[in-house]
């Protein structure tokens, strides 16, 4: 079998392509004939591209075109052809008082009538007028509006978002209704224009904060933007760093909250979340249940969110440093058990640990990609049956499937799934660190984790407030969850410029 050769680019397509961008940039002529074959050359095997010819009632030749699938053609029919069909009194000057649409633009050049054939507008042509009318018709497949799989909640709104950029600041405005939330709209990507929307509250959101967000914007120079994900990454302060730095969410009542703190919100179209930024560390074990229930219970809630943390990231390694270094620390009776379960294991812990945690792993990215029915079935019986079986056959003990169980159960508890994940990919090095230095290691790798903690920014912001630096202030929203009548100030982590948001007094009963 030959390899693959890239093929070569031929002098005839180099030359049609600057061909094509001499064209975007010229004006529109006043030939129908002429503009229609330029439409043939630039939308050449684009079969979706709709032609339609017509004759306007003053007897004028005239051409709609659209892309098929992205436009209502309910509405192209009724609200544009009908009445530009119809009409007596139609004429050059008086386009928009006769087709009854949201949206009219007057073009002068192909590329801008390019951009927006393929964002839902119809393009309007009439023979002797050198201009074309860009009518916004979108209507494009989407589906209904319904709870987020992935940040249900309890007494929370059960909306989410969807992969239409304009539903979805609509949703975000149901909740913020008020003329200080701003959004600047951006064009990203050379071969397909994503459009990004910034949300933001403008009487709160820092300015250099907001500026610093639109030059990292600016400078994206890539062919196209799918997902936020994406868009993630492409601004994010550092690649590098072993937690996530802005907060991904689906929800539009956790937008509005974030939004209401003084953060900024970015909406890709096409994806159904949002991207929150800046963002601290503990403001990714929050989620907007903690505010729909009593503060003690929140609390407690938190507190457990954090301790899970812990137990997800160190259980591992401090069960193998204890059973390779320090068994001298494990008690007795408790020594005995894990040294008869251990007794006819084969492997070092480390080994033990691995294969066992590679093992779900393997399970969880199962369960997620099989239809939910049988992802469940295969996480549960899976589980169960190579956990049983492996204890069985000696490959591991019994004490591990115990640790494993209770590291994936932790890691669980987590309500971010991007903080989750990289949890659960930390926990690795522990392992590994605990099999070579025991605690000591253990303790290097707490402080080395600390260290990049605290150097980390978002947007220009300390990561790790209110802890490094050390905010007093912010504590009463973040490892407990004061009552919502204490907290009368924004978190001054979030940079706002507007710190009280509520009176400092709360009236009780029939005091005044």
């Amino acid at each position: 079998m030959k390899p693959f050769r890239r093929r070569k680019t031929n002098k005839k397509e180099i030359q049609s392509q600057q061909d094509a961008n001499i064209i975007l940039q010229s004006p529109f002529s006043s030939n129908i004939d002429v503009n229609v074959y330029i439409l043939e050359q630039l939308f050449k095997d684009i079969p979706d591209l709709v032609m339609r010819h017509f004759l306007l009632s003053t007897g004028s030749n005239a051409l709609l075109i659209y892309m098929k699938g992205l436009v209502d053609k309910e509405q192209v029919h009724l609200h544009v052809l009908r009445p530009l069909m119809n009409s007596n009194t139609i004429s050059h000057g008086n386009i928009e008082s006769v087709i009854s649409v949201g949206k009219i633009l007057k073009l002068e050049k192909w590329q801008k009538a390019e951009e927006l054939i393929f964002n839902g507008f119809s393009i309007l042509f009439i023979d002797g007028v050198p201009l074309a009318y860009a009518i916004e018709t979108k209507g494009w497949p989407q589906r209904a509006i319904e709870e987020p799989a992935t940040e249900s909640t309890i007494k929370g709104a059960h909306q989410g978002f969807i992969e239409t950029g304009v539903s979805n600041v609509a949703l975000v405005r149901r909740y913020i209704q008020n003329r200080e939330l701003k959004i600047k709209e951006f064009d990203v990507g050379r071969r397909s224009r994503t459009k990004l929307s910034v949300l933001y509250i403008e009487d709160l959101v820092h300015p250099e904060v907001l500026q610093e967000l639109e030059d990292r914007i600016q400078q994206i120079d890539i062919d196209a933007i799918l997902n936020t994900g994406e868009l993630e990454e492409l601004i994010e302060d550092n690649p590098f760093a072993l937690f996530p730095q802005s907060l991904t969410t689906e929800r539009p009542d956790g937008t509005a909250s974030h939004l209401l703190q003084g953060r900024i919100a970015i909406i890709v179209d096409g994806s159904p979340s949002a991207l929150i930024a800046p963002m601290t560390f503990t403001s990714f074990f929050q989620t907007v249940d903690d505010y729909s229930m009593r503060w003690t219970v929140a609390s407690f809630i938190r507190l457990l969110r954090f301790g899970a943390f812990f137990i997800a990231v160190l259980l591992p390694a401090l069960y193998i440093a204890s059973i390779s270094f320090h068994y001298e620390i494990i008690p007795v009776s408790l020594l005995i058990s894990v040294g008869e379960s251990r007794a006819v294991v084969p492997f070092p812990p480390i080994i033990e640990a691995l294969l066992m945690e590679l093992a779900l792993e393997m399970m969880r990215e199962a369960g997620l990609r099989l239809p939910a029915p049988v992802g469940q079935t295969v996480g549960i019986v899976g589980g169960i049956v190579i956990g049983q079986a492996a204890v069985e056959a000696g490959i591991v003990s019994n004490i591990m499937v115990i640790v494993v169980s209770i590291t994936a159960i932790s890691s669980f508890i987590i309500p971010n799934q991007d903080m989750a994940t990289h949890i659960r990919l930390l926990r690795f090095p522990f392992m590994l660190i605990s099999t070579l230095f025991g605690m000591v290691g253990i303790v290097i790798g707490i402080m080395i984790v600390m260290a990049h903690f605290v150097s980390l920014e978002s947007l220009g912001t300390p990561y790790g407030s209110p802890i490094a630096p050390l905010r007093l202030s912010d504590w009463k929203d973040n490892f407990i969850r004061f009552p919502r009548w204490a907290m009368v100030n924004r978190p001054i982590s979030a940079r706002t410029t507007q710190l009280k948001r509520q009176k400092s007094k709360r009236n009780r009963g029939d005091q005044k």
